[in-house]
C-alpha cells in the first residue's frame, strides 16, 4: 500500500503526472491517496529519509567518488547501525553512481645509457611498518596556460602521500624535491635510512643527481620496475588514476596557480586525512598510522 501511494506521489514530483491520472491507472481512489499522503510518516519512513540524506551528503562530500563500502564505513564511524547492502540500496534509490577510475598516461622516458637498478619490490606493494617501502612517479596536470607536473612519494605501509611538489618541468630536480620533502616529513636520514624507493626507469629517476641524493645523502635504496609494465609500479599508478578521476577530470584549470592550489589542497587535506583506502581497512592514511603507531611491526 505504501509503495503504491509513494509511487503515485513521486510521479507528480518527478514527472508532473497528475495524481488523478495515476490513481485511475492503479485502480485506487483519489480520496484514499490523499488520506495516505496526509498521515504522519512512520518511524521506518523517517529513518529511510534520514539515511538517504546522510548517504547523499557523504557521496557529495567525496566528490561523487565513494561507492557503498566507503560510505558504509563513514556511517559506521558516525554511529549508524546499518548494513552495506542498505547503503547500496539507498544509492540505487537516489541514482548515486561513483565514477569509474580512468587510467592516466605516464611520462616515462628511459635513458638506456644509465646503469640498471634492481627491482627490490617485485610487485609486493605492502609493508609491515612505515619507512620500509616508498614508491613514486610523475604525472601531468593540464591547464590553459600550459602543463604542470607533479612528482610523488608514497609510503606503501599506509599509502600516505609524503610529498607532492609541482613544477613546470618534469625533470630530475622535481624528483629530487619530492624525495627531499618526504625525507624531511619522516624526520630525516636517521629515521629513513635503508628505505626502498621504487619507481619506473624514467630518466628522471636514473639521473645522476637523483641517484646521488638517494644513495649518498639520504641512505635510500632505489628500486625500479621493468619498462612498459604498469603493474611494476601499480601503487603509484593507482594514485594518479585516483587523482585523474577525482580531481583532474572534474576541473578545467584556466591558470597554473589555480591548478596548483586545487591539486595540492586535495592531496594534503583530502587524500591523506580523509579519503578512505581499501588497503588500510578503509581508514585515511594519517588515521591508519595513528592507530597502528603503538602496535608491533608484524601486525
Amino acid at each position: 500500500e505504501m509503495s503504491v501511494a509513494r509511487f503515485i506521489a513521486d510521479q507528480r514530483t518527478d514527472h508532473r503526472v497528475p495524481h488523478t491520472i495515476t490513481c485511475v491507472l492503479f485502480g485506487v481512489s483519489l480520496s484514499w491517496f490523499y488520506k495516505w499522503i496526509s498521515r504522519a510518516p512512520t518511524a521506518r519512513q523517517q529513518r529511510r529519509e534520514a539515511l538517504d540524506a546522510v548517504v547523499r551528503q557523504r557521496f557529495e562530500f567525496s566528490g561523487g567518488t565513494y561507492g557503498s563500502p566507503r560510505i558504509y564505513a563513514d556511517l559506521l564511524e558516525a554511529g549508524w547501525r546499518v548494513s552495506v547492502n542498505t547503503v547500496a540500496d539507498s544509492m540505487r534509490r537516489q541514482e548515486l553512481i561513483a565514477r569509474k577510475v580512468k587510467r592516466y598516461k605516464g611520462l616515462t622516458r628511459q635513458d638506456k645509457s644509465m646503469p640498471k637498478v634492481a627491482d627490490l619490490v617485485r610487485r609486493d606493494f605492502t609493508a609491515s611498518g612505515p619507512n620500509q617501502k616508498w614508491c613514486g612517479d610523475m604525472t601531468q596536470i593540464p591547464t590553459s596556460e600550459g602543463p604542470l607536473y607533479m612528482a610523488t612519494v608514497i609510503d606503501l605501509y599506509s599509502r600516505r602521500l609524503l610529498a607532492c611538489p609541482v613544477s613546470e618541468h618534469p625533470d630530475a630536480a622535481l624528483a629530487a624535491d619530492a624525495i627531499k620533502i618526504a625525507a624531511t616529513v619522516r624526520g630525516g636520514r636517521e629515521q629513513i635510512e635503508g628505505v626502498i624507493f621504487h619507481s619506473d626507469r624514467g630518466s628522471t629517476y636514473t639521473a645522476g643527481l637523483f641517484a646521488k641524493l638517494c644513495q649518498e645523502k639520504l641512505g635510500i635504496r632505489q628500486s625500479m620496475g621493468r619498462v612498459g609494465s604498469c603493474f611494476d609500479n601499480a601503487a603509484a599508478e593507482s594514485f594518479f588514476a585516483t587523482l585523474e578521476h577525482e580531481v583532474l577530470s572534474r576541473n578545467r584549470f584556466a591558470t597554473k596557480r589555480h591548478a596548483r592550489a586545487t591539486v595540492t589542497r586535495w592531496c594534503r587535506d583530502f587524500y591523506n586525512n580523509q579519503r578512505r583506502h581499501s588497503s588500510t581497512g578503509l581508514l585515511a592514511p594519517t588515521e591508519y598510522e595513528k592507530n597502528t603507531a603503538d602496535q608491533p611491526a608484524a601486525t
